[in-house]
């Protein structure tokens, strides 16, 4: 009993450590963060020799395991009570034009919306449903799952209309090269196997 007792203690001082920390990688994510889940809603951030603990206990996120080798394909929305409620696939980056890893926030929604670095040739919109989570671009939006991208998620039609009404300023956004599916594959079972 005194053993559990001392682990849980240390395990809240490690979240609070995480917590107080956690700001500054949700305002200035560092370039060539690698993020890495450890937990269903705690995250590990290394750049370089430096590593952070992020726990987002409470919070409503995204996260995007990127199409590339040992991660998913797909993005999953957690609710604040820690429930992964819905996921599906995504495209990414394709190697010359990478996604970024790290724990960001959404900076700007537009329900139509076009690229300026790409736009379409025939003037329809190419990033509906976007949701920018870096300076530079970077965007969550509409798009094709079978073809890379320029550095954004693509997410499927059926998929991003219900993530751009659930998120707003606040809900983080998590890009990482890792696999998240072992955090839910138990809230996956219970939504998608009847």
């Amino acid at each position: 009993m005194y053993i559990r007792l001392l682990i849980m203690i240390s395990l809240c001082y490690v979240y609070a450590l995480a917590e107080k920390n956690t700001e500054q990688f949700v305002k200035y994510p560092l370039k060539g963060t690698e993020t890495i889940p450890v937990a269903k809603t705690v995250f590990k951030l290394l750049k370089g020799e430096h590593e952070k603990l992020v726990d987002l206990t409470g919070q409503n996120f995204i996260v995007v395991s990127v199409r590339e080798e040992g991660s998913d394909g797909r993005f999953y929305a957690v609710d604040s009570d820690g429930t992964v409620w819905w996921s599906g696939t995504v495209t990414s980056g394709a190697p010359e034009f990478r996604s970024p890893s790290g724990i960001f926030h959404i900076l700007r929604k537009k329900r139509y919306y076009m690229s300026k670095d790409f736009p379409d040739p025939y003037g329809v919109n190419n990033m509906n449903y976007m949701m920018q989570f870096t300076r530079q671009g970077h965007a969550l939006h509409e798009g094709s799952v079978d073809w890379l991208s320029h550095g954004c998620i693509h997410i499927d039609a059926k998929d991003i209309p219900v993530l751009y009404r659930w998120s707003n300023p606040k809900t983080k956004i998590i890009i990482t090269r890792h696999t998240y599916m072992p955090f839910a594959k138990y809230d996956l079972r219970k939504i998608y196997i009847k």
